[in-house]
């Protein structure tokens, strides 16, 4: 193996830019070149690609976002445009590649290695914490930490004005985020799209917490946890509570600014195993960490399996409510 490659696909996430880095330097280190891939399976298509060295990727740690940018490809979805894609690739002289995405780039992945023996290794980018194999993603740590701040500013408003708060967080289809600040934020009711919740029972625990005193109060929402969201959620509270609630969606805001130095570090070591998973002999696989130790899941396991959030978690966020 001489050449390799990288891109990042789909949502961008914190800490993509880390993990590219680790890519190129353990990379290099390694007697390796490095191509970067721009705007990730269509760049792929439109042969959009760069070389990168160590000094390309300098002073890229602490950056959001995606230096090889990031786009969503219908043109790949079909199999010319992945043969278009492969042809690319070994023009290129590209020996392996390395995805940094979220579900979508581990099928796109495995349709690649599967179809024209390419040989693929993913790393898990995605604020969601949704994928299998890994106990965290790269850049859920700093969303997590962007919505609290978000959280905290707004408790201090719904403290000072005695009302009731609805905050719209990132969670289409799982409640990792709105669990963790949940918590975090000491909300009174957490809502994920694992655990149906009723308006009637929120209700219920929002004027319990007024008749012990409370004076305002925070609803977390995952916005896939409630059909209609936060807004639709506020507004079928009131009519069982009484009191009128305030939204916040905080949305894209979730997915900018620096990565925590926890996305930094984990990305780091996922970037470079996945260097030294391809160089193994490796291919097929997401590198994930579980248990603080790097760990290989076939793409097909970490696509079809489900992550669960932890319940514990969910119950004790209750407790802590009271």
């Amino acid at each position: 193996m001489k050449r390799i490659a990288v891109f990042t696909s789909g949502g961008d996430a914190p800490g993509m830019n880390a993990a590219i880095r680790a890519v190129v330097r353990c990379a290099w280190a390694n007697g390796l070149e490095v191509i970067g891939i721009r705007r990730g399976y269509q760049g792929m298509i439109e042969g959009d690609f760069v070389p990168l060295g160590p000094r390309d990727v300098a002073n890229t740690l602490q950056r959001g976002g995606t230096i090889l940018l990031t786009a969503r490809s219908k043109e790949f979805m079909l199999p010319e445009g992945r043969a278009k894609a492969a042809e690319n690739l070994k023009k290129a002289g590209i020996d392996g590649v390395i995805a940094i995405g979220g579900n979508g780039t581990y099928a796109g992945a495995a349709k690649l290695m599967v179809e024209h023996q390419i040989p693929v290794v993913g790393a898990p980018g995605t604020i969601d914490n949704d994928l299998y194999g890994t106990d965290y993603t790269i850049g859920f740590d700093t969303a997590v930490n962007t919505a609290l701040e978000a959280i905290d500013r707004i408790r201090d408003t719904a403290a000072s004005h005695s009302r009731v708060f609805f905050i719209e967080v990132m969670g289409r289809h799982a409640g990792f985020i709105a669990l963790e600040v949940g918590i975090a934020g000491g909300a009174e009711v957490i809502v994920i799209p694992e655990i149906p919740t009723d308006a009637r029972a929120c209700a219920q625990i929002i004027n319990k917490s007024a008749e012990k005193g409370k004076r305002s109060s925070i609803v977390v929402v995952a916005e896939g946890g409630y059909d209609g969201g936060a807004e639709q959620l506020a507004r079928d509270v009131q009519q069982y509570s009484g009191f009128e609630g305030r939204v916040t969606v905080l949305g894209h805001i979730q997915r900018g600014g620096s990565p925590t130095a926890k996305d930094r570090v984990l990305a780091s070591r996922l970037g470079a195993a996945c260097v030294e998973a391809l160089l193994g002999g490796a291919s097929g696989v997401a590198i994930g960490e579980v248990k603080g130790e790097i760990c290989f899941t076939s793409f097909a396991e970490a696509i079809e399996k489900r992550k669960e959030v932890d319940r514990k978690k969910y119950q004790l966020a209750a407790v802590l409510s009271l």
